[in-house]
């Protein structure tokens, strides 16, 4: 009877692994869900960023005569 009751204690700690292992499971699945949203909210602010960057960028004259100054 050891033999049958040792196999059900290694399966009693089998199952009780598995089910730590599907808890941990569930929450880096929530980290990843989280941390991919956060990493999509980042990229579309830098786009936006870089939009705004450009258009700074398109205000600005490209002739250096025409920045009003005097060189001289």
């Amino acid at each position: 009877m050891t033999r049958l009751s040792d196999l059900a204690e290694r399966i009693d700690r089998l199952v009780l692994r598995h089910e730590e292992l599907a808890r941990t499971n569930a929450l880096l699945t929530q980290q990843v869900q989280a941390l991919q949203a956060e990493r999509d909210s980042l990229k579309s602010r830098l786009a936006a960023a870089r939009t705004r960057v450009e258009a700074l960028l398109d205000r600005l004259p490209t002739d250096p005569s025409s920045t009003g100054g005097d060189a001289a």
